[in-house]
């Protein structure tokens, strides 16, 4: 079977180089700021672990063995549903808020082991090195994140004009041992309990930053390798019941800096070609796979928040208002439409060699649209709420005293539910959307995709013009100066 949560837990007490609040993390899954999303990833793995998900969560290899189906190669559309199926489950455990949890990058990876005719292409050696590393990463049932962008720095130079060169993680030396890498990348979402990083650059580069175009693979411990953690929500939150997702989905983001950090050549996919950092991503199915996989994690997360919306309205005994159910058919309609969209992208996905892709533009289009609406579905749940997300005990030790919570149960009333229960839905209505943690997945949802103008670029250069000119030509063609229009009885 697949890895346990319990092999998980133990795989990544591994002595990595953590800081957060001024000093150094001894230990990620006893650690204030970790430990809850430690065992939230570990009961990730034990649901794909558990003998009863068998068929739904893994597929059987060319060895004969069960994989977590994150790192299945669907060959037929039959196949990529099938996948698609057990991310939805699997996100289903946490309603979309793990941004980046296990089958995000191993999406990536999966995606550019597709196109491994490219890497080939490009160099053998490194083709075999990346054919390696997706069947290691596989059969070990790896937990990976990914550092793709550079430190914003000065964002009028380029990465080698900046006043350190190393600035931004690059190649400082090369022997027949490997690389070794200096410099910082960003943005290591969920590094923190993950057990290795896929580092490279999605951003394109210009000639003269030759030493940075590499991709490489890593463990989180390896020596020179430090981790430099944001604010730590769930460490900010010691209580479930005020923050039932920033308390136990806080995957966390950190900066990393390779302070000369050795990577054996095995481990090594480009080295040097500016040119080929983009085609990893784009002339392979990478950067589709790994982003129908992030609409399939939106997608669920849009249905959790559909429930959120339709609770508060039952809460506050408004769900009849025709303005309500106004307010709430619009995003009965947003939460289907990216539904349909990842349907779209399956029912028109092609063949890549002999695996079955999503469709390019479907995706595009959607990574476009949903950029633009999931503000306003945040706007629209506090629409509805009003103060009730705000208005509430300061924290759960209130209802231990009891003249407060006389009080609480007179003023925080609901036809649909006692006073705990509406303070505890509300808890975690505010958490979802108005929080610390909420507003960090606002912006995570409007640009971990790329900026607006990237996602509409992307857009523009994959949707068919050609098809579209061809029906204003037809047209065109059917009529001249001297046409006469056609009289029907």
């Amino acid at each position: 079977m697949t890895k346990s949560g319990k092999e998980h837990l133990a795989s990544i007490r591994d002595g990595r180089t953590i800081f957060v609040d001024g000093a150094r993390v001894p230990d990620v899954t006893t650690h204030k700021s970790f430990r809850n999303v430690s065992q939230s990833v570990a009961g990730l793995f034990d649901f794909a672990n558990d003998p009863a998900n068998r068929s739904l969560m893994s597929f059987e290899t060319e060895t004969g063995v069960r994989a977590n189906r994150i790192w299945q190669l669907p060959t037929s559309y039959a196949g990529l549903v099938e996948r698609r199926r057990a991310l939805e489950a699997w996100t289903a455990l946490h309603g979309g808020f793990l941004g980046r949890a296990p089958d995000h990058v191993a999406s990536c990876i999966s995606g550019m082991r597709m196109g491994l005719n490219v890497f080939e292409g490009y160099d053998p050696a490194r083709a075999a090195a990346l054919e390696a590393y997706y069947r290691y990463a596989r059969d070990n049932d790896l937990y990976l994140t990914y550092v793709i962008i550079n430190p914003q720095a000065d964002r009028s130079k380029n990465a080698a004009d900046q006043a350190d060169p190393y600035l931004t993680a690059g190649v400082v030396d090369r022997d027949a041992e490997g690389l070794t890498i200096r410099g910082a990348k960003m943005l290591a979402t969920g590094g923190v309990v993950a057990n290795e990083v896929f580092v490279t650059s999605i951003q394109p580069m210009q000639p003269g930053e030759e030493r940075y175009a590499v991709s490489f693979a890593i463990p989180m411990d390896a020596k020179g390798l430090k981790m430099l953690s944001r604010k730590s929500y769930e460490g900010a939150s010691p209580s479930v019941f005020d923050n039932p997702l920033a308390s136990r989905y806080d995957e966390n983001d950190a900066v990393l800096y390779f302070d000369d950090v050795r990577v054996p050549w095995d481990r090594v996919f480009i080295d040097g070609s500016i040119e080929m950092c983009q085609k990893q991503f784009h002339a392979t199915p990478a950067h589709v796979y790994q982003n129908y996989q992030a609409m399939i994690r939106l997608k669920v997360k849009l249905r959790f928040l559909m429930g959120i919306a339709h609770r508060t309205t039952q809460m506050n005994g408004i769900t009849q208002f025709p303005q309500v159910r106004e307010i709430l058919g619009q995003l009965a309609a947003e939460a289907a439409m990216v539904d349909a969209f990842v349907n779209a992208m399956e029912a028109k996905g092609t063949q890549v060699g002999e695996y079955y892709v999503p469709d390019r533009h479907m995706l595009y289009s959607a990574q476009v649209l949903t950029q633009q609406m999931y503000p306003k579905i945040l706007n629209s749940l506090r629409e509805l709420a009003g103060g009730g997300m705000i208005m509430l005990p300061s924290s759960v030790a209130d209802f231990d005293n009891p003249e407060i919570a006389a009080l609480i149960g007179k003023t925080q009333q609901s036809p649909a539910a006692n006073s705990h229960d509406r303070v505890k839905f509300y808890k975690l209505a505010w958490d979802a959307v108005g929080s610390e943690f909420g507003s960090r997945h606002h912006q995570y949802e409007m640009f971990y995709a790329g900026a607006t103008f990237v996602t509409k670029g992307h857009s523009f250069r994959t949707y068919d013009w050609n098809k579209a000119g061809g029906i204003v030509q037809s047209i065109l063609d059917s009529y001249d100066l001297k046409t006469k229009p056609t009289i029907t009885s």
